[in-house]
């Protein structure tokens, strides 16, 4: 049997239907106000983020190097307190022992070292095949190469993404808090549904990326009649606003595609695959 991305969406909006007030809780806690402080405080976040500056342009650059150098710390303490959210969510999610916030915040502080430990092995990996198949070919005086090398690292990125995604909900809903195990965890879960994960993945990241640019164009819209600074508060409420939402579609899907693959592979010859059902 393979993955259904229809039965993947249907079991999604059931369990955000049955948790979806918690879920809030929970993401305008650690992803809303996080981010909207960070990007009212941060000096030029919410213009970048907004793509006011001309990519090309040496303003952008200098900005970019004023966050990376000035305010990397700032990025770091955001990244974690999401990657703390999302494993609360997704700890949620759980159905034989559905936990209270509380508990639910705990298992996210517990394993979210577990979790960003994966997440850089993953990024280490990709940095990997970036190196090897674009900077190397460059460094040489290849352009053919490098950019051939580029076409192929991006679908060998995309790849990696897809077999790796599930190490959220294998950490924040099965427990699995060694990070390795984690990523071979997934690996081994999206084994045969690699192609058909990453298209829903792709179709639910259009969908948002739509949705996101039509709710910024209200709030610009709106906000630009007060000024520069209420429009930078809008840019930044409106931001964050889909940051917190999308986190919550996101931890559902997650948790739906784990709880498919499981039972997919229980009806086949899973072997150690085999976990209690979340």
């Amino acid at each position: 049997m393979k993955f259904d991305l229809d039965t993947a969406w249907k079991d999604a909006t059931q369990l955000l239907r049955d948790n979806f007030g918690l879920l809030a809780v929970v993401a305008g806690v650690f992803y809303f106000l996080p981010y909207f402080a960070a990007m009212l405080w941060v000096p030029g976040l919410a213009e970048l983020t907004a793509g006011q500056f001309d990519p090309n342009s040496d303003a952008f650059e200098a900005m970019a190097n004023e966050l990376v150098y000035g305010y990397w710390w700032v990025m770091l303490l955001v990244a974690i307190v999401q990657g703390i959210g999302l494993l609360a969510m997704l700890a949620l999610l759980r159905r034989r022992a559905a936990p209270t916030v509380a508990e639910a915040i705990q298992v996210g502080a517990k394993s979210v070292l577990s979790y960003l430990a994966a997440s850089l092995l993953m990024g280490f990996a990709i940095s990997l095949v970036i190196i090897l198949l674009i900077a190397i070919p460059a460094a040489l005086g290849s352009t053919t190469l490098a950019v051939l090398g580029g076409i192929v690292a991006i679908v060998i990125a995309m790849y990696l993404f897809t077999k790796f995604s599930l190490v959220g909900p294998v950490i924040g809903i099965e427990g699995m808090l060694n990070p390795v195990a984690a990523l071979g965890r997934s690996w081994r879960l999206t084994k045969g549904n690699s192609v058909r994960l990453f298209f829903f993945y792709f179709l639910l990241f259009v969908a948002y990326l739509v949705i996101s640019a039509l709710v910024g164009m209200v709030f610009s819209l709106i906000f630009a009649l007060g000024g520069t600074e209420t429009q930078t508060f809008g840019t930044a409420f409106s931001s964050s606003l889909m940051q917190a939402v999308f986190s919550v579609v996101f931890a559902g899907v997650l948790a739906a595609v784990l709880m498919q693959l499981v039972r997919l592979h229980r009806s086949g010859d899973g072997g150690d695959l085999e976990r209690a059902e979340p």
